[in-house]
């Protein structure tokens, strides 16, 4: 008897710690998700993350890292859950998506996560990323001939290595500063 009650307390306490990490619950990672993403603790929402999301926070923080002062930064705003709606996770397989809605335009948009060694992640991959901005644009009228184009550059997009990424960032952000060192003689 006594060794059940010790087998029963430590399963008990193994499904509290799993179910207080949220790595059962697809909505539950989702939320700590944002809550890392809106604190700016990207380290936290890698680990919330699908591994095939690398290159995308690698590609944040270069961002954050080449970002200019001047320019205001809303991630906190974007990533705030008192201003969105989340819906129930649809779980199929090793996928899920959860449909988060913000409350003030009423745009909404699926989140997917993906079962990685047993837990939700958050898939933020550029295929994924895509996908979901070609899903948007579809919404908002988009014809099959533009889609056509657009899965065509998104090809393309995806294919481009780390390294190239970095460089278009560094000319778009001097084009940027250029801009803006114009726009200040006036």
């Amino acid at each position: 008897m006594k060794k059940l009650l010790v087998v029963l307390l430590a399963f008990s306490a193994l499904y509290i710690s799993s179910c207080k990490s949220g790595a059962g619950d697809p909505k539950a990672v989702l939320t700590g998700f944002f809550d890392a993403m809106a604190k700016k603790d990207i380290a936290a929402a890698r680990k919330l993350a699908t591994a095939d999301s690398k290159a995308m926070f690698d590609l944040m923080e270069m961002g954050m890292k080449m970002k200019d002062n001047t320019v205001e930064d809303k991630t906190d705003e974007q990533f705030d859950k008192s201003k969105m709606e989340m819906g129930e996770a649809k779980i199929t397989g090793d996928r899920a998506t959860v449909n988060v809605k913000e409350k003030k335009s009423g745009e909404a948009v699926d989140f997917v996560l993906k079962k990685e060694n047993g837990e939700w992640k958050v898939a933020m991959d550029m295929a994924t990323m895509m996908s979901m901005g070609a899903e948007k644009m579809k919404e908002k009228g988009m014809n099959d001939e533009q889609m056509g184009e657009l899965n065509e550059k998104m090809e393309e997009f995806k294919n481009m290595s780390a390294d190239s990424l970095k460089m278009m960032m560094d000319k778009g952000m001097k084009a940027l500063d250029s801009l803006k060192g114009a726009m200040d003689k006036k």
